[in-house]
């Protein structure tokens, strides 16, 4: 099964990848070394629920530790916001700041291979027992210059949630098309005032790329006729009769999976790995998943195959501590339960099939996978384009009438088009 599709050009992006010229300034001071004892310091996402998260790990710490125990596991929990970078880049110029093992997000991979940041483990996952397991597709994801820098430590997929009771009560399906789905929002929000139709905001990059997709549009086109069709699709939904602009057009990926959570929303683009922070509100137990629809009914619209790597970092004092440690992390035991507090989609093809087998809300996921997904252009410029918030613009200006949907596509392609000539 292919699980990453990446865009034609960024593929032929990380080939002709040229590092050097895309260094930072400083590059990191020193190589790392291969201490036995001493702190292992790491760094991972923090997440709008951390609690379920923090307990498989602080239950990873306690084995390690029981098999290295003149070690002790320093665990640090970093934003994912824009600044994550800055905070990444002075770690890669100052290993004294510097973490040994780091969760990071695959966009951000080409970003931080250019930077030399991250340590090349290729020759170590090849060599790992389970490593095989972690198809080649997804080793892609973690891979510029053919150098490995992290094992994939989980995919993050996105479908359609909904809300069982509020659709039973209103005699609604779940939308087989865009085009219902559209009509499904509005007919929830004329009923049901208080709520939304769907969740879905200004700022939601990997919300609104699926729309500009699946009508054959893409990233370093989005002023072809197709781009703006999935742009106008998108953010149409940014509506008063739907999601009303002025309290939508600001609203991040994160904030649409609490208003879902919440209970405020009728339907949510959200991840398999927003399980857990569904469950945790008042929505819990009144919603099912279904692939987000495309424009033809039994095609799902491309979904941004997305998912956080586990990487050692080339400062890092202890190479092998670090590497053990990532390898219980990412190895099926932890993935499993991960997934089992979080909704995480595990990368290796064995725990997958273990849990699909035993847990159906896997299945619109799969299916979602099966039909083909997305990503974004391996190239230091697109982390450029993603902090400028090229995007994010683009959708707010339409959906608050600053601008029409040709100005603000075509603004938005030429700051695409800059960030990849710099």
């Amino acid at each position: 099964m292919r699980l990453l599709r990446s865009l034609k050009w960024a593929a032929a992006g990380v080939a002709a990848l040229t590092l050097a010229a895309c260094a930072p300034s400083t590059a990191p001071s020193q190589t790392g070394g291969d201490d036995k004892t001493g702190t292992l310091r790491v760094w991972l996402f923090d997440e709008p629920n951390r609690v379920p998260k923090e307990k498989v790990v602080n239950e990873a710490v306690k084995e390690f530790t029981a098999a290295n125990p003149d070690v002790k596991v320093e665990i640090a929990y970093i934003p994912t916001s824009p600044a994550r970078h800055e905070k990444f880049k002075g770690a890669f110029n100052d290993p004294a700041s510097a973490p040994d093992v780091a969760e990071y997000g695959n966009t951000d991979l080409a970003e931080y291979a250019a930077a030399g940041g991250f340590a090349d483990l290729g020759p170590d996952v090849a060599s790992w027992s389970e490593g095989k397991d972690i198809g080649a597709d997804l080793l892609k994801s973690a891979t510029v210059d053919d150098k490995l820098y992290g094992v994939p430590w989980y995919i993050g997929i996105r479908a359609l949630y909904y809300r069982t009771d509020v659709f039973d009560e209103l005699g609604l399906k779940a939308p087989g098309t865009l085009e219902e789905l559209a009509a499904t929002a509005r007919a929830v929000r004329k009923k049901k005032p208080d709520m939304y139709g769907i969740a879905v905001g200004g700022e939601y990059t990997f919300g609104a790329l699926p729309f500009i997709w699946d009508a054959g549009g893409d990233i370093d086109k989005l002023d072809s006729p197709e781009s703006r069709k999935g742009v106008e699709a998108y953010t149409d939904l940014l509506s008063d009769d739907v999601c009303p602009p002025q309290a939508c057009a600001a609203l991040t990926g994160g904030k649409t999976v609490e208003l879902f959570a919440s209970g405020k929303a009728a339907m949510g683009i959200l991840g398999n790995f927003s399980r857990s922070a569904v469950d945790a509100g008042p929505a819990a137990g009144k919603y099912a998943v279904v692939p987000l629809p495309g424009s033809t009914a039994g095609s799902p619209a491309p979904a941004f195959a997305g998912g956080n790597n586990l990487g050692v970092m080339n400062s890092s004092r202890h190479r092998t501590l670090a590497l053990k440690f990532v390898q219980l992390l990412a190895g099926k035991t932890y993935q499993v339960k991960m997934y089992e507090a979080m909704g995480n989609l595990p990368t290796l093809t064995s725990a997958r099939q273990e849990l699909a087998a035993k847990d159906p809300f896997l299945k619109p996921f799969l299916d979602t996978v099966a039909a083909g997904t997305r990503f974004v252009p391996v190239h230091p410029a697109w982390v450029k384009i993603d902090n400028q918030k090229v995007i994010p613009t683009m959708l707010q200006k339409v959906a608050t009438g600053q601008a029409t949907v040709e100005k603000a596509t075509g603004e938005a392609a030429a700051a695409v088009k800059a960030a990849f000539e710099r």
